[in-house]
């Protein structure tokens, strides 16, 4: 018998067995039941602090990351003004040439200025812009996500370059990964049938080729989102959270695209305004050029309103309807699961994405088809 300081079990134990188990719980079996399947999965965990994809509150991100634009600005001003400095020289020696030599001299410099200015302006200085905008996207990430910019102790232009690089380790494989996330967005989009019903302009359903180039206009925002999907998650192996970022994106597309149809919208009808406006500035500038440049009339003034027009839109338009898709992306797929269904379809629509699959399976992380 036990003592009255020893522990003891009052427990009262039946044999294994001979309670039955209730039916409907279990079945009349006993059996427990199979496992139910496995819920969709959440492929993210971060933060988000900006939820309002508004103008206004794209405006105030845009003013916190200025410094950014004010550095395009400078680049695309500079550029600017090599394309005056250009202009006389094409236009000057062409006009030299054909006058004191022969017309066919005056067109073989003019061609030839032309070719060249195309290969720096469609490679050094397009691969230039190109790396701020994406450490552009990595500050407005940050405040997207966070609200600040790392932990104070480095400048943007220090943590945007510290982020890409870290990221991706080398420029062509973001350049790479890039241009296979517009190949998959383009063939994406070409299945699309619901877009002319987004137009906020009624009677322009039919117009096809408008519904294109708004599809091709929203790309080149948002491949910049995707690129900010990868970033805000944080994944060791950025094909695989690209990949998953189309998918999210592909889940969204209508209230997405809506934002995009504005923003194409206002892009376009703002930079025309600004092309307008600049003409008087321009013509101030056209006065100044030499006389061989001023006689081909209103065209230099033209192009020089041209192109101070495309410098003010790619430095403040630009990224400012960038950030209200990046808004609008975010806040859509915030806590969402994954549909493996979209997985498959786009997986059969695009052989870029099939693409992006192979890249996320290479254990380097490296891209393995560029």
């Amino acid at each position: 018998m036990a003592g009255p300081n020893e522990d003891f079990d009052e427990t009262v134990r039946l044999p294994r067995g001979s309670v039955p188990q209730p039916a409907g719980v279990w079945g009349t079996t006993g059996q427990a039941p199979p496992p139910p399947p496995p819920a969709p999965s959440v492929r993210h965990a971060y933060p988000l602090v900006a939820r309002d994809p508004s103008l206004t509150a794209a405006f105030g991100l845009l003013m916190q990351s200025l410094p950014y634009a004010l550095m395009r600005l400078a680049i695309l001003f500079g550029a600017s003004v090599a394309g005056i400095v250009w202009l006389c020289v094409a236009f000057g020696g062409a006009a030299w040439l054909g006058t004191h030599i022969a017309s066919a001299f005056g067109w073989v410099w003019l061609i030839a200025c032309i070719l060249g200015t195309g290969f720096l302006w469609g490679t050094v200085l397009r691969y230039v812009l190109n790396l701020i905008e994406c450490g552009h996207v990595a500050v407005l990430t940050e405040l997207i996500t966070k609200g600040s910019v790392g932990n104070g102790s480095e400048s943007m232009f220090a943590y945007g370059k510290r982020v890409v690089i870290e990221r991706f380790g080398q420029v062509n494989v973001l350049y790479g990964l890039n241009m296979l996330v517009r190949g998959v967005l383009g063939a994406f989009h070409r299945t699309l049938d619901f877009v002319a019903d987004l137009l906020p302009i009624p009677g322009l359903e039919t117009l096809s080729s408008l519904v294109n180039i708004v599809l091709r206009a929203a790309t080149r925002y948002l491949d910049k989102v995707i690129f900010s999907y990868n970033l805000a998650r944080g994944d060791e192996n950025p094909w695989r959270s690209s990949q998953e970022g189309l998918i999210y994106y592909a889940q969204n597309a209508k209230p997405i695209l809506k934002t995009a149809i504005w923003v194409v919208i206002l892009e376009r009808v703002l930079t025309f305004l600004l092309w307008v406006v600049l003409m008087v500035p321009a013509g101030l500038v056209t006065l100044i050029l030499p006389e061989s440049v001023r006689e081909t009339g209103g065209l230099v003034t033209v192009i020089i309103a041209a192109l101070f027009a495309a410098s003010l839109r790619a430095s403040f338009l630009k990224p400012l309807f960038l950030i209200m898709m990046m808004v609008r992306f975010h806040s859509a797929a915030e806590g969402q699961a994954i549909n493996e269904a979209w997985d498959a379809r786009l997986s059969q629509i695009s052989d870029k994405f099939r693409e992006l699959g192979q890249n996320v399976m290479n254990p380097t992380g490296r891209p393995a088809t560029i």
